[in-house]
């Protein structure tokens, strides 16, 4: 098989999922342009600030992309290509973008609460706390296990280290220009992009290596960098979205569109042939060693590039607070969805399309992150272009390589410091729901000291990072087992909230067959998984594991029975 007509083929498949499916789905929500919408209603300067559709849509797609798309084909390629490839497009176009497109239009038509919020005007308060508790932990476990994965990154290539803290604070003097200065979004564009990519040529000039400078090894360079970025996330998440939040991720935007048309190029160049298999069987050997089931594993393990709950807490946490119109719903959820399924088939075609056979693969996932193997591999299919440009084979291989590493960590630092925000939201959410909810919140600020200490928002963010830390430092070598765990969560995650998003159809007397039946498949294959790490973790002795997985699953049994109690009643 060849991986340029497998990438155009599946390309093809999301533009008609686009224009049949999202229409569709349009006009049973019952979009409406000229209804107002929250960062309108509720403008406070902080979190419900409207923004330009084109940086909104930057920051939406670089927060829901981060290195999901990426880690997840990569490591789910154990199970096949095509295996992996009809996950990532049937499940992106019928059930991932519909999630997304979902979960923000109810977060704006609930004045930009958060998907817990709506849950509670469905199950009532004590569903609203579940599923608050539920999105918390998952939050926890997106900060941990990204900012682990940045830190790896930035001791293996200490060149990603200078361009991304040159970066953050290139993204603050945006936000000044453009929000204080009032400069026009177009020409601070004009200034700023370029100088981001010039960044990559910087940091591989000056290379920030800390094990060099301060005379460490990697492992402890590793967990100051770990502390070094947990500061960044308190910070970054508790300052104003227009300072850092949304200039970043607009900028963000445009190393991912570098990134994915380099990535579309190196695969039309290279023309690459699909040497792995198509499909490996339904248990196969991955990175882990051992044998893992394609039921439900693969559903899973590939969660981003095809259905992601997360991607419903950052609609419904930040994304819903800057809609300026409910007009760009469709093109912002959907259609970032969509785009992020294509950054997913080019991960895959990156490994099937350089290793040699299955073994081959096998023995690279097991020796190399992932990230790293997604970057070698596209920057192996662009040799062809940088040595028609007159630079060397292996000159152009390390440029194309570091622009990929910096592209990743990029988006992974967008995920983790708006993954602290949304954590912060969930945190002060269950605050105000421990209290007696939102017609009590004012009585209660009054009253009570220990509310105000608690809902505060610097509380909240550090008693995530806190947690954080945590599962970091508490067990570094248990913390490598954190995807897997945050993977079925997340999953998990993903079917409450369509679970969430049935009741609300049915509840307004609408046709709910298109949440519910992917609800039924993510409930089950989630379940299944973390019921199998649960058994796993027990039997190999590592109880935090085992905690955690057996936490999830009794909260999300919670929230199911409560759910078929309010539907059973509703229909009595």
């Amino acid at each position: 098989m060849n991986g340029l007509t497998l990438l155009l083929g599946a390309t093809a498949l999301f533009l008609v999922g686009y224009a049949v499916y999202s229409k569709f789905l349009s006009r049973v929500l019952g979009i409406d342009p000229s209804r107002p919408t929250p960062a309108h209603t509720r403008q406070d300067g902080c979190d419900y600030v409207p923004a330009h559709p084109t940086v909104l849509f930057g920051h939406h797609f670089a927060a829901i992309a981060g290195a999901g798309p990426i880690v997840g084909p990569v490591l789910a390629a154990e199970f096949g290509w095509a295996s992996v490839t009809l996950w990532i497009v049937f499940g992106c176009i019928l059930i991932g973008a519909a999630h997304d497109m979902i979960a923000l239009f109810l977060s704006v038509r609930h004045d930009g609460e958060s998907i817990g919020s709506v849950i509670g005007t469905i199950l009532g308060r004590p569903g609203k706390v579940l599923f608050l508790l539920f999105s918390w932990s998952a939050l926890i476990l997106v900060v941990a296990e990204f900012n682990r994965q940045i830190a790896g990154t930035f001791v293996a290539d200490p060149a990603i280290a200078t361009a991304s803290l040159l970066f953050i604070g290139e993204a603050i003097l945006f936000g000044l220009c453009v929000y204080r200065f009032k400069m026009p979004v177009l020409w601070a564009s004009l200034i700023f992009v370029p100088l981001m990519f010039a960044f990559v040529w910087i940091g591989n000039v000056i290379p920030f290596d800390i094990v060099k400078l301060l005379g460490i090894t990697p492992e402890t360079a590793g967990m100051v960098w770990i502390l070094t970025l947990l500061v960044y996330c308190f910070f970054a998440s508790t300052c104003p979205v227009w300072i850092l939040l949304q200039p970043r991720d607009y900028l963000n935007a445009y190393l991912l569109y570098a990134m994915m048309a380099l990535g579309f190029l190196g695969v039309f160049i290279a023309h690459p042939t699909l040497n792995i298999d198509a499909f490996a069987g339904f248990s196969a050997v991955g990175r882990s060693g051992g044998t893992d089931m394609l039921f439900p594993f693969l559903f899973v393990t590939v969660a981003c590039g095809a259905c992601s709950g997360f991607h419903a807490l950052v609609a419904s946490g930040t994304t819903a607070k800057q809609l300026s119109s409910e007009k760009s719903i469709r093109p912002i959820a959907y259609g970032g969805m969509l785009l992020e399924g294509v950054l997913a088939m080019i991960a895959l075609i990156g490994v099937a399309g350089t290793y040699l056979n299955q073994a081959d693969y096998v023995a690279a996932v097991q020796a190399k992150e992932p990230v790293q193997m997604f970057a070698s591999t596209i920057a192996g299919f662009c040799v062809k272009l940088f040595t028609g440009l007159g630079l060397g084979t292996e000159t152009g291989k390390r440029i194309a390589e570091s622009f990929m590493l910096l592209s990743v960590s990029a988006f992974l630092m967008t995920t983790v410091d708006a993954g602290t925000r949304l954590a912060r939201f969930s945190w002060q959410e269950l605050v105000s729901a421990f209290r007696g909810g939102e017609e009590k919140e004012a009585a209660t600020r009054a009253a009570s000291p220990a509310y105000k200490v608690c809902h505060n928002m610097y509380v909240g963010t550090f008693v995530v990072v806190a947690l954080a830390a945590a599962l970091l430092l508490g067990n570094p070598k248990a913390a490598k087992q954190l995807w897997t765990i945050f993977a079925s969560a997340n999953q998990l995650l993903a079917s409450l909230t369509l679970l969430a998003a049935t009741l609300w159809f049915i509840k307004n007397r609408k046709p709910c067959w298109m949440t519910a039946v992917p609800m039924v498949l993510m409930l089950g294959v989630s379940s299944w998984a973390l019921s199998a790490i649960l058994l796993k973790a027990c039997r190999g002795g590592a109880w935090t594991l085992a905690a955690a997985s057996a936490f999830l699953i009794a909260v999300a049994v919670a929230l199911v029975c409560f759910a078929v109690n309010k539907f059973c009643r509703r229909e009595k």
